[in-house]
């Protein structure tokens, strides 16, 4: 089994397009990941500085509505409280439509896939309704500019950034013998170590023990959030040396050791193995060959968890190009490779209004299972095909795969060549025959797009 452009395209990309032209080659897809971050320079998003200038404006208001000296403040307060919080729906879709933009529009489809990959390995969730504007901000700042770099980079970003630090209630850990600790009567959370180990590290089998989660979480005390920045506090630090996972690590009360054990963690066999078989998992089977996640946990140890060389490990073995296709795409995945294949891009999204946005393209992902960055826990969005192959959930693909692309575009491409475009020369003669055996373009394009030929990869 070798390479194949089209395949390329849909399971390592996301979809075929007809104006963008598949890869021509693994080593071009590298080059690509390798190279510049075009889409992100070509598509800019919100900043992390910016999302925050609106949540903190929030807070502030809020709390000068509550607690204003006079009653002339706090009314004024509300009013800004509340012009504020009615700019976070449409900020989060706009945030949304620059996500969708650079997958349809980019040639550079396969950092799309791994940064979606990643974060969701990487979940987190707003505390606060509000807070939801930071989460797109922290994916980009801490996660995309690492997926062709060292794991050991992006684990230490994001476990250091504030959107994270908050999620996982890292901000409210104080060491018990600390110097807080001991004044305030509050004490250790171990909610983070223990998803540091289980989820994002060495995984449910690596090894590790209820002492090792608590020795992590106390070397990790110290860590917390002030004005939305992640900072280091010694006072918060618990004192003396821990050993995490048989290793120890000194007592000194500094970030220096916080990153020592994370770069320790991201080259662990046990994270290699685990990181390894989630990502043959994601991009070729929910059962993938064993000497597939062999290569890969092993690329991972001899390059020091280099994510560059540990997806050219998946792209150049030959299991990852089996013509069978046993992936389905999740909800936004589906809709990005619709949009794509139907040729509407960043042109057409950037422009979308908030309204157009939510009935043409949130609500439609909410109905289908997976509403914007609304994950079900910390560990993010599942593989399992059943999970999205629902009677709910597929009849809302199908609606709209049978009504949406009309609205959105209503000079519809031939669905003679749309087949091709959308499907490639794999296109199996009864989807092509059902295509042409339909009344309308619009019937006839649905069923392509409702085939598990395009709901696969």
């Amino acid at each position: 089994m070798t390479f194949d452009p089209h395949l390329a395209a849909i399971r390592f990309g996301t979809g075929l397009s007809p104006y963008l032209p598949p890869p021509s080659s693994i080593e071009a897809m590298l080059e690509r990941l390798a190279g510049p971050d075009v889409a992100a320079r070509a598509i800019p998003a919100m900043s992390y500085t910016e999302a925050l200038a609106i949540e903190r404006a929030f807070a502030q208001a809020n709390r000068q509505a509550r607690n204003g000296e006079t009653a002339a403040i706090r009314a004024a307060a509300r009013a800004e409280r509340d012009r504020l919080r009615r700019l976070v729906e449409p900020t989060r879709l706009a945030q949304f439509r620059t996500v969708l933009a650079r997958q349809v529009a980019s040639e550079d489809a396969l950092r799309e896939r791994l940064l979606l990959f990643w974060a969701n390995h990487f979940t987190a969730r707003p505390k606060t309704t509000v807070a939801g504007i930071l989460i797109a901000p922290y994916v980009e700042e801490a996660i995309r500019p690492h997926v062709a770099g060292r794991f050991a980079d992006m684990l230490t970003a994001v476990a250091l950034h504030p959107v994270m630090v908050a999620y996982l209630d890292q901000a409210r850990s104080i060491g018990p013998g600390s110097i807080q600790g001991r004044q305030s009567g509050r004490g250790l959370n171990e909610n983070y170590a223990r998803e540091l180990l289980e989820l994002h590290t060495v995984g449910v089998g690596g090894g590790y023990t209820q002492e090792d989660v608590r020795q992590l979480a106390l070397l990790l005390t110290g860590v917390t959030v002030a004005e939305g920045q992640t900072v280091y506090r010694p006072r918060w630090a618990e004192p003396g040396a821990e050993t995490v996972l048989g290793r120890t690590y000194p007592a000194e009360a500094d970030l220096a050791t916080v990153q020592a054990v994370l770069a320790d963690l991201a080259v662990r066999p046990e994270t290699a193995r685990h990181l390894a078989r989630k990502l043959a998992v994601h991009f070729v089977s929910d059962a993938p060959e064993e000497r597939l996640v062999e290569a890969l946990a092993g690329e991972w140890l001899a390059s020091g968890g280099d994510l560059l060389a540990v997806t050219g490990a998946l792209l150049r073995h030959p299991a990852a190009w089996s013509p069978r296709k046993d992936k389905v795409k999740p909800p936004v995945d589906f809709i990005a490779s619709a949009l794509r294949a139907l040729g509407l891009g960043a042109d057409f999204l950037l422009p979308l209004g908030f309204r157009e946005t939510r009935r043409l393209l949130a609500n439609p992902l909410a109905v289908m299972g997976q509403p914007w960055q609304d994950p079900p826990g910390p560990d993010g969005w599942p593989e399992a095909p059943e999970a999205w192959i629902t009677p709910q959930f597929m009849a809302a693909r199908i609606d709209w795969a049978m009504n949406r692309p009309e609205e959105m575009q209503p000079d519809l491409p031939d669905p003679r060549d749309f087949v091709r475009i959308a499907l490639g020369p794999a296109a199996r003669e009864e989807v092509i025959f059902a295509a042409h055996a339909a009344e309308r373009p619009s019937e006839a394009i649905g069923v392509i797009l409702a085939s598990s030929d395009f709901q696969r990869r």
